[in-house]
């Protein structure tokens, strides 16, 4: 009989912010808990991106709910671990409407989200000049979100990951998946890694967050959900003083969001850093893993950045980089357990808001595991949905 004391109750696949915050409240609920990951922690899309919790661009309905969660959870957490520690910041997001069209339709969408639990308020140019007042005078109005706030992702999944090892987590780099073990159910029960020392890992569970890469891995698993990757580019500027104040984008930013289009979309997102530095995003492409610099892209972000706010017309810009968003067509994420796949769970498929909507998925799958009350229903994240709707 092979001794199964040493397992771990449950693997997690991906060492990125959704894998950090799975293995953090896995072990918080009593769970031994194993981590690989195929490169470094918070080397893929976690740290390419700008950190964002929001609950502004979302549109009332399933993943607002989990925002809204999560937004209560990284505020926890902020807490616990040390806001300095994760540069977790409530800063607040603004929303700008540049005619009086856009700002009714902002109008509309914000008193959706408030019958949500959104705190969402609607302004007018005057205060909205005197949240952010560097933006364009062209600006006619927009809405304010206090709920909205930043942490820095890859020392928040550094963070997230220390915690658990504290608490008893392994955590395994460079170790690639190769494929998935099962038992004579059928049912997964660990998986084959590239390691020479072990190329076998077994868990009671396995928890498939990947990441961009999470597609690939359902497949070998035989249960495959359509996770693709899209790219975004990011501009950092010259560090600053505090000239941006919130998070700010227009109100075309929410519209790319929600588009399935494969071709090049741009709204620009302006943010500032505790370093001093501003963030300028965002572009959307669905190019496959295509990792070339684009200057059209670049200089097309630039200048709508400084549309926003034409003080950036004189600041100099360091660098710029780019990452992959796990994107799944119907834009909701994946979720919770397998049934094509008993013992596997999957937490991926979360575009741009992995950061954002890690801690409440990493809290509910926990909450799954356990047999605890989930705060919230996981049907609409359910991976073999998109098997429903073609079947």
């Amino acid at each position: 009989m092979t001794d199964t004391s040493s397992r771990p109750d449950v693997l997690v696949i991906g060492a990125g912010v959704v894998g950090a915050a799975c293995a953090y409240y896995c072990t918080a609920a009593g769970l031994r808990v194993e981590v690989v990951e195929r490169g470094a922690i918070g080397g893929g899309t976690s740290g390419a991106g700008e950190g964002n919790i929001l609950v502004s661009d979302k549109a009332p309905g399933p993943e607002l709910e989990l925002a809204l969660l999560s937004s209560r959870l990284w505020r926890e957490l902020g807490a616990e671990l040390g806001a300095e520690a994760l540069e977790y910041e409530a800063k607040g997001g603004v929303v700008v409407a540049g005619s009086t069209e856009t700002a009714e339709g902002l109008r509309r969408f914000t008193a959706g989200q408030r019958a949500s639990g959104v705190h969402a308020t609607d302004i007018g140019p005057d205060e909205l000049f005197a949240l952010e007042p560097r933006l364009t005078r062209e600006a006619v109005g927009g809405a304010h979100y206090p709920q909205d706030a930043q942490v820095q992702p890859v020392l928040a999944t550094a963070h997230l990951l220390r915690h658990a090892r504290r608490c008893g987590a392994r955590v395994h780099c460079g170790t690639r998946v190769t494929g998935f073990i099962r038992d004579r159910h059928d049912a997964v029960i660990g998986v084959r890694t590239d390691s020479p020392t072990a190329p076998v890992r077994h868990a009671r569970w396995v928890i498939n967050a990947a990441g961009t890469w999470a597609g690939e891995l359902a497949g070998l698993a035989g249960a495959p959900v359509p996770v693709l990757p899209r790219r975004g580019f990011v501009l950092v500027t010259e560090p600053l003083p505090r000239v941006v104040r919130h998070k700010v984008y227009t109100a075309e930013y929410v519209a790319n969001v929600a588009s399935g289009d494969a071709g090049l979309e741009t709204s620009v997102v302006v943010e500032g850093t505790r370093g001093g530095t501003v963030l300028i995003g965002a572009s959307r492409e669905r190019v496959g893993f295509d990792r070339e610099m684009s200057l059209p892209v670049l200089r097309k972000l630039a200048a709508q950045a400084i549309g926003l706010f034409p003080f950036l017309s004189e600041v100099s810009l360091l660098r710029s980089y780019l990452g992959f968003r796990p994107y799944c067509p119907d834009h909701l994420p994946v979720i919770g357990p397998d049934p094509r796949a008993p013992g596997l769970l999957h937490a991926c498929g979360h575009e741009g808001a992995g950061i954002g909507l890690a801690s409440a998925t990493g809290h509910l799958l926990a909450q799954r595991l356990t047999g605890a009350e989930p705060d919230l229903d996981l049907t609409p994240f359910r991976p073999q949905r998109f098997a429903e709707a073609t079947a």
